[in-house]
């Protein structure tokens, strides 16, 4: 799977402004809910029931909140940039500046961990998490997501 069909330009949110882990699941399940065609309060509740078994804060100040949805057909992503960095707790503790939301149709396990992949290989590298967060405008940061 190629970044770019997980996450389209518009798909990119910067100087996203939130206070916690739960304020910003929620706000990302807002923006992703009419591009990803599933109504807002079902992806908070598959979103907050995925952390409930533990944080997707990977480390780095990266985030990949993730889960299957019922009703959606192809995988989607959404990316955003935080204002200020917030607690997620993440596994080093590191609070979290950079959210990569991933939704997979509920029956594509073989999908879910593709799409993962593809963007734990891209967000590992940290000339590409650098670029992210010089991005001010989304298209920039999706520029900088592509590159490399």
């Amino acid at each position: 799977m190629d970044i770019s069909e997980l996450i389209a330009p518009g798909s990119v949110l910067t100087g996203l402004k939130v206070a916690s882990k739960e304020q910003c699941l929620d706000l990302l399940a807002r923006h992703a809910a009419g591009a990803a065609g599933v109504a807002d309060d079902v992806i908070a509740a598959a979103l907050k029931r995925r952390e409930a078994l533990g944080s997707t804060g990977i480390g780095g100040g990266i985030a990949m909140p993730h889960a299957p949805i019922a009703g959606l057909s192809v995988p989607f992503g959404l990316l955003a940039c935080l204002a200020k960095p917030i607690d997620f707790e993440s596994v080093d503790g590191e609070p979290v500046d950079i959210v990569c939301l991933i939704l997979t149709p509920e029956s594509g396990q073989g999908q879910h961990l593709n799409a993962l992949a593809c963007v734990a290989r891209r967000l590992q590298r940290q000339d590409i998490r650098e670029a992210i967060r010089r991005g001010r405008r989304p298209e920039d940061v999706h520029a900088a997501l592509g590159n490399g």
